[in-house]
């Protein structure tokens, strides 16, 4: 599946700024909400590169008075040589909160009890 956009090399805080600005007002959200993040790398992305990605998305949370309480980066959902990575931010209240701190093991993802 295609992207949204095929551009030329950017830095990494370039790439996370123009993301956010389509998956922020989406929903929106606003300040004083919490919410769990996933930055998914697409396989030939390095995990240090990911989490480049989580530094710049966590500042624009902040600047945003958006609380992210839950993370996850790494290699959750690949695609056959491609390199990239996606995005997801979940809006979340108590009861999603304690559900992501309970352990799980599947092919998408895998974490013990936090």
């Amino acid at each position: 599946e295609p992207g949204v956009e095929v551009t030329e090399l950017k830095p990494a805080d370039q790439i996370v700024d123009y993301m956010m600005e389509r998956i922020l007002p989406d929903l929106p959200y606003a300040a004083g909400d919490e919410v769990a993040v996933l930055v998914n790398g697409l396989g030939g992305t390095p995990l240090e590169e990911l989490y480049i990605m989580f530094r710049r998305i966590n500042q624009i949370l902040e600047e945003k008075g958006i609380k992210c309480v839950y993370t996850k980066a790494g290699e959750c959902a690949t695609s056959m040589d491609m390199i990239g990575a996606s995005i997801s931010v979940l809006k979340v209240d108590e009861e999603l909160k304690k559900y992501l701190k309970m352990p799980c093991h599947t092919p998408f993802i895998s974490q013990p009890q936090l």
